[in-house]
């Protein structure tokens, strides 16, 4: 299947982009680096009647550090920031998740606000958001605003991005994970969506994890650090419960919540 016919805009400046979804709201459509939504698109999923891309837009194009938190924008491909030299020692988390993302062709396209913005709760960058508390960076004609990871996946490909919103950059807190990191996945073959993924650091003597995979956006379970093995899988299976998880062709619920259970623990382990 191929796409319904749309108009396609490449705009000069980020107020070209938000004047455009001004005027089109719902019908229109972001693309910077197209690995979701072109798929989405050949299969009608959905119909938009123009294409806004800002894969090309300078001011969009920046990783730094600003304000305590690595700041990408909108236009950055997975691939440039995992070659970022600075990222190990800013976002050490990140650097451990990032090359579970896709494979390396696909990486060479794909944004990371791109993968955001879709929302897909197998993805490995929404969890990693929300493990870090980080937050996103929005702008309309209206101004800008700031919307924390918590808030701003509402669920299944599901996010607080309103119709004539821009996400021009994600921000992920300097540091988190310096003390102690870990990230694993269980997928049919390496760069596949998770079937569940797993991710901890250990932050002011808590240790944080968040599971992907099995209920419709991220979820997160704090534990302190100094608990004892017992009171951890009892913590742990508590939370595998409360996420549910679904049946699909590549696994049961039951099946997700027993990774959860058996991936969680060495991934604490780890970044303890």
């Amino acid at each position: 299947m191929k796409p319904k016919s749309f108009a396609y805009v490449r705009p000069d400046s980020v107020e070209e982009a938000v004047d455009l979804l001004a005027q089109h709201g719902e019908d229109a459509r972001i693309i910077a680096g197209g690995q979701s939504l072109m798929a989405m698109l050949n299969l009608r999923l959905v119909e938009p009647s123009i294409l806004v891309d800002i894969s090309q837009l300078k001011e969009l194009s920046e990783i730094g550090v600003r304000d305590g938190a690595v700041e990408v924008g909108a236009s950055v491909t997975q691939a440039r920031l995992l070659a970022w030299p600075e990222l190990k020692a800013r976002a050490p988390f990140i650097a451990l998740a990032l090359p579970w993302v896709g494979h390396f062709q696909t990486r060479n396209r794909g944004t990371v606000c791109g993968s955001i913005a879709h929302a897909d709760p197998s993805s490995e960058l929404p969890l990693s958001l929300r493990l870090l508390g980080g937050e996103v960076v929005l702008r309309s004609k209206k101004g800008s605003r700031k919307v924390k990871a918590e808030a701003f996946q509402q669920g299944l490909l599901t996010t607080a991005r309103r119709p004539d919103e821009l996400i021009t950059a994600v921000r992920f807190p300097v540091g988190v994970g310096a003390e102690g990191a870990g990230f694993r996945e269980v997928a049919r073959r390496h760069g596949d969506f998770a079937i569940v993924a797993v991710g901890a650091v250990k932050v002011a003597g808590s240790i944080r994890v968040a599971v992907g995979g099995v209920a419709d956006r991220p979820g997160l379970l704090e534990l302190p650090a100094g608990g004892s093995e017992a009171e951890r899988r009892q913590a742990i299976e508590d939370f595998a419960w409360e996420l549910g998880g679904y049946d699909d062709i590549h696994a049961s619920a039951r099946y997700r919540r027993d990774l959860v259970r058996r991936l969680a623990p060495i991934i604490i382990s780890e970044a303890a």
